[in-house]
């Protein structure tokens, strides 16, 4: 057993015992420490590092650590015992007195805990002020090494003496730091310089206190759990070395200084350029680094800040913004910000001066575009974008719980907040944490035991530790400034950069943007051009076009990019969220429902739903609700406003559904159900059948269409890979609805709608946690061809068309519905050499299997005439809707411009649709991701009826202005 372990099942024995014993305990390894100190004392001028000072100096770092952690486990025992009103005053002082042992300590070694000391002392966001206040002398203040030391060194690594290098070397260092100490001098040719030498016998101590740190690291991780940070011990020990080699320190100085263009001047200057200094480079060593001098002050010098007028926040912004560029633009930046490596120029406009570029990460592209990637999905609340960042990096995670994911991401970019509110966000912090991990243990079913050793991490990429110790020090950087830095506003537009600068999004600029499938017709083929002709426009980001003729699939186009920072290519299955179009899934379940006899569509829908009844419903009837002439236009409208989020709960919603008093009699007026649509028809098909929606959704239509994994209103786990993601430009996209909400272009609104509604839901729809809800109004995740294939269907009364074209690859229906996985715990070692799939991103929670029923190759069992009846509200049915109404019962009717009904389909917010041509036989979907008001549909449509000799849709003729009047149903 390691002396971590042993240490470890020792504390644990410890804390058993009573508080007076360990106090006696505390006082003895404070004696064991002394006594070190006697009989070794370390000279830091003379650091020799034979084994008897390797062991001395190890016994006084772990007698240090572990004399703080039992002085801080003795308080939590002795403030049970304090009055409350103490309580806060005890801390105080174990902070003062703990964090006066950690600064002696570190003086005294210096070496790579000077290193460690000065990243504490940036952390004013985390860490009590205690702390901060004593460490902050580590910054540059460090006791210096003797001057012939410094000379030694100077004359042997630069093979000259000091007169033949310097007209004059001043003796007093201008700083000491842990690794060098920097002097001002003036060479021959009267140019100012600074000279940084390194500390003689420094490396073999810094390699020493990185094995010790390690082992530290390691007893922490074993006796408290939920703080392992040997991900980023384990990267330090690989990049720390490096900075040894001031050559190399040279070499990154004059790259960072290239790629923020620090030398440019006017003309010269690029916009994505930042407004900071960096010496030049005059000679440089392995030990010894010459630089040009600039006159500054120092970055916690707030005296000398206020006396020139600094503006505080724009320097720390600017800061930032050099960082940012550093990440996401050039992927190379400098690992270490603390305030001892940055001055602010005396000279308006007092730009800051980046100092100290021995520890520098460089990105490959790929971990470069992750991390943009990750950036802006948490700006924009995206979790599948989030999770494909995480793949991309290599971060696993154990748990399916990407809204947790998103929350940690949040939390990890939030704003910075200035040191007095520090103590108050840590608080907030540890909250969210305790709140997580209960999740985590109810979930996972562990123990108290099992929790507290849980790591929801399952591999954890080096590249992503010093990315995350730069923006921790960047954060405590505005903490102990006082300001406040959004750090969303200032990194997205370089995140957006490198993005968009390596994303193919026209066809102009990727040969392969119009996805490589068999053309099944001359229209599909003229139709890809005109594709193309429309997204070198930039009117299209992501699109699918699927139709069928007479049975038979003609056109089945996948083009375009997942995302705006998404690059992949959309494929025939990729699954797009269609909006409204789901109401023509979710009203087909409900007519299959009425075909087996299960309801009836003139019933009341207190028959089949007692609850429902109650608060003035008992006259409404299934039809009603199909009609959209229930009443219950606004049920529900206020739980947006309430809580977003309450919309994922698909029981709760139904149960209040249930509740809502109607504003107006049944039948009387169609007002469109643009979300209790959902909630009303889900609510009906449960009771009906006496099953869940999901169930009925899968018989009714999924396995008899042959459209397993394309077809889906929530989407299960293991999908996450195929998801397109929503984009749009939220002023004109405000506009537009606006427009929308006034001239009605379908059916009348109800008075909760609003274009801020629409501008709100957009981006909560790209989230994990309402894809996987079921919102049958608008929550439809479909491919074109599986919508297509459907409306083929309802154009023959339910019968299935011949299996899809075998040539569109991915079969349709290849994907299995409900995806299953691995259990919750694997094995390192376990590997399946034979597998051809993706590794999971995270280990989820495996579903039960449905068992499957014989698959019919018809879905209703009336007539054809019957069936459209019954959809358009014709015929027999022509009682039960709203006469010269935009709807029949569940779909919108399809005219032609002289007011002749020609079939029946619904569409979408955004552009996505799909209908069919009841007397031509024809059906046709479009799926996209870059959110129009119906125009690029309707050119589509209008181009594939000409060439059909079809007739064309009234609502995708032309004849009116749809910039105007778009397409939201």
């Amino acid at each position: 057993m390691r002396v971590p372990e042993l240490l470890g099942a020792f504390v644990r024995k410890l804390l058993r015992v009573p508080y007076y014993l360990i106090t006696a305990i505390l006082l003895l390894f404070k004696q064991l420490a002394k006594l070190s100190s006697i009989l070794n004392p370390f000279n830091t001028n003379n650091p020799t590092m034979g084994w008897g000072n390797i062991y001395k100096r190890r016994m006084k770092v772990f007698t240090l650590a572990f004399v703080i952690y039992m002085d801080y486990k003795a308080l939590q025992q002795r403030e049970k015992l304090a009055k409350r009103s103490k309580r806060d005053a005890l801390w105080e002082r174990a902070h003062e007195r703990n964090a006066k042992r950690v600064l002696k300590l570190i003086v005294e070694l210096e070496g790579l805990w000077v290193k460690m000391g000065q990243y504490l002392s940036t952390r004013a966001d985390v860490l009590p002020d205690a702390y901060i206040r004593l460490l902050k002398q580590l910054q540059d203040s460090l006791p210096p090494r003797r001057l012939e030391e410094v000379c030694q060194t100077i004359e042997k690594q630069l093979g000259e003496s000091m007169d033949d290098l310097f007209t004059n070397f001043v003796s007093v260092p201008l700083a000491t730091a842990s690794i060098a100490q920097v002097h001002r001098a003036t060479l021959h040719d009267g140019k100012e310089v600074v000279v940084k030498v390194q500390h003689e016998g420094i490396k073999t101590i810094i390699l020493e206190d990185l094995k010790n740190a390690k082992a530290i690291v390691d007893w922490i991780a074993w006796a408290e759990p939920q703080y392992d940070f040997n991900p980023m011990i384990d990267e330090w020990c690989k990049e720390a070395p490096k900075e040894l080699d001031f050559n190399h320190e040279a070499e990154n100085t004059r790259k960072v200084s290239r790629n923020l263009g620090c030398k440019s001047q006017g003309l010269d200057r690029r916009p994505e350029d930042v407004e900071v200094l960096i010496p030049d480079v005059i000679q440089s060593s392995e030990k010894v680094l010459i630089l040009e001098y600039m006159d500054g002050v120092r970055l916690n010098d707030s005296h000398a800040l206020e006396e020139l007028g600094v503006d505080k926040q724009k320097l720390v912004e600017e800061i930032t913004r050099a960082y940012a560029h550093q990440i996401y633009v050039d992927g190379f930046f400098n690992g270490d910000p603390h305030p001892g490596n940055f001055l602010v120029s005396r000279e308006p406009p007092h730009l800051p001066i980046l100092l100290d570029f021995g520890l520098t990460k460089l990105l490959s592209s790929s971990m470069k575009h992750a991390l943009a990637k990750m950036f802006l999905a948490a700006a924009e609340g995206d979790h599948v974008a989030l999770l494909s960042a995480f793949a991309e990096m290599g971060l696993k995670l154990r748990l399916d719980m990407p809204e947790q994911a998103m929350e940690v991401t949040s939390v990890f970019f939030r704003a910075t907040t200035p040191a007095t509110e520090a103590l108050e966000t840590v608080k907030s912090l540890q909250e969210q944490r305790a709140r997580n991990m209960k999740i985590v243990q109810e979930k996972m079913k562990l123990d108290k035991k099992e929790v507290k050793r849980f790591n929801p991490i399952d591999a954890f990429p080096g590249d992503i530790v010093i990315f995350s110790r730069v923006l921790n020090l960047l954060r405590g950087l505005s903490s102990s400034m006082n300001v406040r830095i959004n750090y969303l506003n200032i990194m997205r537009p370089f995140a957006e950069s490198v993005l968009k600068s390596n994303i193919s999004n026209t066809p102009s600029s990727n040969a392969k943007w119009v996805y490589d499938t068999p053309v099944h017709s001359d229209v599909e083929d003229k139709l890809r051009r005109l594709l193309v002709e429309l997204g070198n426009a930039n009117r299209i980001l992501g699109i699918q076009v699927c139709a069928y003729k007479d049975g038979e699939v003609i056109i089945d186009t996948a083009a375009g990019v997942l995302g705006k920072y998404d690059p992949r290519p959309v494929q025939p299955d990729t699954l797009f969220p269609v909006f409204s179009a789901t109401k023509g899934v979710t009203a087909g379940m409900l007519h299959w429902l009425a075909d087996k006899g299960k309801l009836k569509l003139d019933e009341n829908v207190a028959n089949i739903w007692p609850e429902f009844g109650m608060n003035g419903k008992d006259q409404i009837k299934v039809h009603h609700i199909l009609n959209h002439t229930s009443g219950l236009q606004n049920a529900l409208s206020d739980i947006y406003q309430e809580d977003p989020m309450l919309l994922c709960d698909w029981d709760a919603c139904v149960k209040r559904i249930a509740k809502v008093s109607p504003e107006t009699e049944p039948g009387r007026q169609q007002i469109y159900h643009y979300m209790s649509y959902g909630w009303l028809c889900g609510g009906i098909i449960e009771h009906a059948s006496g099953r869940k929606f999901q169930d009925i959704l899968e018989e009714a239509i999924v396995r008899p269409l042959n459209v397993e994994g394309e077809l889906y209103i929530g989407i299960p786990p293991g999908v996450e890979s195929r998801l397109a993601t929503l984009t749009f430009d939220t002023n004109e996209f405000a506009k537009r609805a606006a427009a929308t909400a006034t001239r009605q272009p379908y059916a009348a609104m109800p008075s909760s709608f609003s274009p801020e509604i629409l501008v709100g839901f957009i981006p909560l729809s790209n989230t994990l946690n309402v894809r996987r809800a079921i919102l049958p109004a608008a929550n439809g995740h479909f491919s074109a061809r599986a919508l297509s294939r459907y409306y083929a269907a309802l154009v023959d009364g339910g019968t299935v068309p011949p299996r899809h074209s075998s040539t569109s690859l991915p079969p349709l229906g290849s994907h299995p519905h409900r995806p299953t996985f691995p259990s919750k715990k694997t094995s390192k070692n376990q590997k399946d050499s034979n597998s051809t799939t993706q590794p999971d991103l995270y280990i989820r929670i495996p579903e039960t299997d449905d068992t499957s029923d014989e698959i019919d190759n018809k879905m209703f069992s009336n007539s054809k005439s019957k069936i459209h009846d019954a959809f358009l509200g014709s015929g027999d049915y022509k009682d039960l809707i709203v006469p010269n109404g935009k709807f029949g019962l569940g779909f919108r009717r399809v005219k032609t411009t002289e007011g002749l009904v020609i079939g029946f389909g619904h569409a979408g917010l955004g552009g996505s649709t799909g209908y069919c041509d009841v007397n031509n036989r024809f059906s046709i979907a479009v799926t996209l991701n870059m959110l129009s008001f119906g125009a690029l549909t309707a050119e589509i449509i209008r181009f594939v009826c000409s060439e059909l000799d079809l007739p064309v849709p009234e609502d995708y003729s032309g004849s009116r202005e749809f910039i105007d009047k778009p397409v939201i149903n």
